[in-house]
């Protein structure tokens, strides 16, 4: 009895060795069929457009297809929970918005734990946020916004391009570090904020540097400061908050996430034309002219990086007590 036990065992072993060579193979060959890559966001927005130009500059480095599948809703979480469903093969790949992190705090229940079921890979770009005002509105800068505003309680408008968007809690980081009353004004997309801002029928905002950077040299709107920690190369004249206020920084930001179980090998071989997508020059061209700044990342140091902007903002919703 204790001998066919052994040769059970000794089966069972065997076979799981071959298993585990047989997906190390199939890991050494990847890519070899066309790989998909879930982006919660509609054609045509500014973080499709950066899915569509890595897709083409990855599938020359892959080898194959990277094909990008729209599946927004639910603030990018229908496109989470679909990639921590799929298949930990290197086929499915994921867009990992800045929104992403806000999400493990604004959302009770969500149906999977972020840094549990999605796997990062590495970071694509950074998108400068600014902060940008009204022209009637009698301020040029961050030092002048913040008097105006301590002598104008509660009647400066702040407004952002939706209620847990990146450029929502841009906006309330600033006020509780700034110590300021203002009041927040949502809208649905970065579109219709414009419009208002152009019009002065919200004061200030917070947007991405992409869809404002024609109005800001149009002069249709005014800059005050760049939300990052250095400032744009496309406005170097515009200084960043931090120049005001040392402890500011808020961005946001995309990067590329596979399911949980994926084979180190494939997360190598991704990282790999990831990076050496964002160092080609004429990619680079492409995403510059787009306001987007490269953020290349290892695998480990876009989790850390994941990891700390969960934690950043969590303290900002919970003391802004920010609700969906």
């Amino acid at each position: 009895m204790g001998g066919l036990r052994r040769r059970g065992f000794l089966r069972l072993g065997g076979a799981a060795a071959a298993a585990v060579v047989l997906s190390s193979a199939r890991a050494a060959d990847y890519p070899v069929r066309p790989i998909r890559w879930l982006v919660g966001f509609p054609a045509g927005g500014s973080g499709d457009i950066v899915a569509r130009i890595m897709a083409t500059a990855m599938s020359e480095r892959l080898g194959q297809p990277v094909v990008v599948e729209n599946k927004p809703g639910a603030s990018t979480n229908l496109s989470i929970e679909a990639a921590a469903k799929a298949a930990p093969d290197g086929y499915t790949l994921l867009f990992i918005a800045a929104s992403a992190a806000l999400n493990v705090t604004l959302y009770k229940n969500l149906p999977f734990d972020l840094m549990r079921d999605i796997v990062p890979v590495g970071g694509m770009v950074d998108f400068p946020l600014v902060m940008v005002a009204t022209k009637s509105l009698p301020v040029r800068n961050i030092a002048e916004l913040i008097a105006y505003a301590k002598a104008n309680p509660g009647k400066l408008s702040i407004g952002s391009f939706g209620v847990g968007s990146t450029s929502h809690v841009a906006g309330e980081l600033f006020k509780q570090q700034a110590g300021v009353d203002m009041v927040h004004v949502p809208y649905r997309g970065g579109a219709p904020l414009m419009t208002d801002l152009v019009a002065g029928n919200v004061q200030v905002a917070f947007d991405v540097m992409t869809g404002d950077l024609p109005q800001i040299r149009a002069g249709a709107i005014r800059a005050l400061a760049v939300a990052g920690k250095e400032r744009y190369p496309g406005l170097p004249d515009v200084p960043t908050i931090g120049e005001t206020m040392p402890l500011y920084v808020a961005n946001s930001w995309c990067g590329i996430g596979v399911p949980r179980g994926t084979p180190a090998q494939v997360i190598a071989r991704l990282n790999h034309a990831i990076n050496a997508s964002l160092a080609d020059a004429a990619v680079k061209e492409r995403l510059t002219a787009i306001a987007t700044t490269p953020m290349p990342f290892t695998p480990e140091a876009f989790r850390a990086y994941v990891a700390s902007e969960i934690d950043k903002w969590r303290k900002v919703v919970l003391a802004a007590n920010i609700k969906l």
